[in-house]
């Protein structure tokens, strides 16, 4: 277990891959896409991100909503699945996804400590209202950021930004919390204190700054950070 983390106001969570799991989205759909399931959900995810960045680096900015649909297209293409009514179903699954399982308590837990608590996310403003109220966690959070606010996905620092704006708090005293590697490197370079929630055993980046520790999952997270 890393080191605790002292003297953080507030924990701010990437929403996909952290808090909620993107794969429920094609697994619930396996009635439909059978053994394919897997192989579309990483790619969907795959082609997800590489919009994004590629929307970023190019200047034409469209909200989460559209990058997960394109990237649905683009996988399902290349599976060469074609279904009537599939590609609905799975963007409306995909505001249903479900949360971890550690993560209803390991929220309470750090908001009965008085932690403020926040969401900042590449996801437009519907899609994270619908997931968090259909995970039940409306009451939890301080703010539900996304990138709407400032015109461009992460990694790009005014997106950080964002989180020390909103909440009343500087970086180095605020806990940042991703699944996705090139997300905690980024956050970390931009000033916050980085738990690098490495669900799927990923490699570290070989990008500027590193994450002050690593888990394997959200569960031991009040046990490390305090105020």
């Amino acid at each position: 277990m890393p080191t605790q983390l002292h003297n953080i106001d507030a924990c701010v969570f990437d929403a996909y891959g952290t808090l909620f799991d993107f794969n429920s989205a094609a697994s619930a759909a396996r009635d439909e896409l059978g053994e394919d399931w897997q192989r579309l959900s990483d790619l969907w995810r795959l082609k997800q991100l590489q919009y994004t960045w590629l929307r970023g680096l190019a200047g034409h900015h469209a909200e989460f909503w559209q990058v997960t649909g394109d990237a649905l297209d683009f996988a399902l293409a290349t599976l060469h699945i074609e279904r009537p009514g599939l590609r609905d179903r799975l963007m409306d699954l995909y505001l249903q996804l479900a949360a971890y399982p550690e993560v209803p308590a390991m929220l309470r837990a750090l908001k009965d400590r008085g932690m403020k608590l926040a969401i900042l996310s590449n996801g437009s403003p519907p899609m994270l209202a619908a997931v968090v109220r259909n995970s039940g966690l409306a009451d939890v959070f301080d703010a539900v950021l996304s990138v709407e606010e400032v015109g461009v996905f992460k990694p790009h620092p005014s997106v950080y930004a964002l989180a020390s704006q909103r909440l009343g708090t500087v970086p180095a005293r605020i806990c940042f919390l991703s699944s996705n590697g090139w997300d905690a490197h980024s956050a970390k370079a931009f000033g916050f204190r980085v738990l690098w929630c490495n669900r799927f055993g990923q490699a570290p980046e070989r990008i500027p700054a590193t994450p002050d520790g690593e888990i394997e999952d959200l569960s031991v997270l009040p046990e490390m950070v305090c105020r």
